[in-house]
């Protein structure tokens, strides 16, 4: 059988992100300092979703020949996948109409946290939408395309193992690049894990299932050394969204990074309260380069609200201090534009990330993914249900105390206010600009193993 996946990447969506919902890039509200900014954001070409890269091994591995379009009309085949991301659904929806209409006995499938959202959306088509983990195709694909529904529920994958390596020879993979966690390329996605088992209700992470599966470090390193001799991988981003939960399964795969004839680059997405001196130290020594952990707000109160457990500020401020003190980037989530946000909360943001100076920091303004909690919440509240603007960089909501030109005004602000100051520089000019570290006065070495001596230390 021929297969055929769909992609786009107009709207400048990014669609491994946000549990797969997507994510734009940012524009600011004009003028050369968010110019400026924007084109920190468009040096990066990142790869194409990892459940597509899946896709392309499971299906090779079920005996089909695929092949990958993007942006266009795709050749005659058999069967088409798409896995939209809201910004990209009006995009997505268009083209299934128009091969619909030019071959009107088409086979199509639409993968994806969107599609598991709201199948809905796609109601009008004559598609087979796929709620649950794209990759169960593996084993329900033709269970799937011989059901009467529409909407087939097919769950997710419950030993991770068991699937295919990534295909990536589909992609244009040698220009994947993620420069803000990395100097080496191209760049890999890889899991050791997935889901998450905190209940931050505007979190689309969750909308599955509220626990956490887990891989054999043993097979995640495999992958990473397939990854590496078969496209050439330097790097590799680990889509994990609550890396560490399980320490004893991240040390061993240490060991197994530690062990292979050749180094990467790796970055991890984490909590700071999951994250041991220790072990930073550890991933320090095998390869990690970046963390990105969410820090939100200050706000306590905003912070339970929308159920999702504090970190002290002393905390915070140490984990970044640590890391860069380990040469080590932190790239912190910040959010702006809850419901009741007035200037001056947003400010307090602003004010909260220069003073714990992260490496990066990304202000997202809050946005209602369909299929959370929150968006159920606040479904009164949202003046615009234009899908393509749901890029974490628009105002979509109706606000108590702001507009939404205020709120879009103030997260420029914040952006602008971040980056453009002398601190910022002194601060991380030797994680932006690696080469400048050997010119600090204490190498990076020397602190992992003074973090090292000390854990010993206090075991004994």
């Amino acid at each position: 059988m021929r297969v055929t996946l769909w992609d786009t990447r107009r709207n400048a969506v990014q669609k491994d992100y946000a549990g797969g919902m997507g994510t734009g890039l940012y524009r600011g509200r004009g003028g050369l300092l968010d110019w400026l900014i924007g084109q920190g954001y468009r040096r990066d070409r990142r790869p194409v979703a990892l459940n597509f890269a899946y896709l392309g091994g499971v299906f090779h591995q079920l005996g089909h020949q695929v092949q990958y379009v993007c942006d266009r009309l795709p050749p005659a085949s058999d069967l088409y996948v798409f896995n939209p991301a809201l910004l990209s659904l009006g995009i997505e929806h268009k083209m299934m109409q128009e091969l619909l209409r030019a071959r009107p006995d088409a086979r199509i499938i639409v993968t994806g946290p969107v599609a598991y959202a709201m199948p809905e959306a796609f109601s009008d088509l004559q598609v087979k939408v796929v709620r649950g983990e794209a990759e169960m195709l593996f084993w329900k694909l033709d269970e799937v395309l011989a059901d009467p529904e529409q909407v087939v529920s097919v769950g997710s994958v419950k030993d991770l193992d068991r699937l295919p390596h990534p295909d990536w020879s589909l992609f244009d993979y040698r220009r994947f690049r993620i420069k803000y966690d990395f100097w080496k390329f191209p760049t890999a996605l890889v899991q050791l894990s997935r889901g998450c088992t905190f209940t931050c209700n505007y979190c689309p992470y969750i909308m599955v299932e509220n626990h956490t599966r887990f891989r054999d470090p043993e097979c995640v390193v495999e992958e990473i050394r397939h990854g590496v001799e078969r496209y050439g991988f330097r790097s590799f981003k680990f889509r994990d969204p609550l890396f560490g939960l399980d320490r004893k399964r991240v040390l061993s795969m240490v060991e197994k990074i530690g062990s292979l004839p050749f180094k990467i680059q790796f970055s991890i997405e984490s909590r700071i309260d999951l994250m041991r001196r220790e072990t930073i130290a550890a991933l320090r020594e095998v390869g990690l380069t970046s963390i990105t952990v969410g820090i939100e707000t200050p706000s306590e109160e905003t912070l339970r609200r929308y159920k999702r457990a504090p970190i002290k500020d002393d905390r915070q401020r140490e984990f970044v201090h640590l890391c860069r003190e380990l040469g080590i980037r932190t790239v912190a989530g910040f959010m702006v534009g809850f419901p009741e946000d007035t200037e001056q909360s947003i400010l307090d943001v602003l004010a909260y990330a220069r003073g714990v100076n992260p490496t990066y920091a990304n202000f997202n303004i809050v946005t209602p993914y369909p299929g959370t909690e929150f968006f159920n919440q606040v479904k009164g509240q949202i003046e615009d249900f234009d899908f393509s603007h749901y890029s974490v960089y628009e105002p979509i909501l109706k606000y108590e105390h702001l507009t939404r030109d205020q709120v879009a005004d103030l997260h420029a602000k914040c952006m602008r206010g971040f980056y453009f100051r002398s601190r910022y520089f002194s601060d991380n000019a030797h994680l932006l600009w690696p080469a400048l570290q050997r010119f600090r006065k204490t190498g990076t070495s020397t602190v992992v193993a003074e973090t090292v001596n000390d854990s010993a230390r206090r075991a004994a």
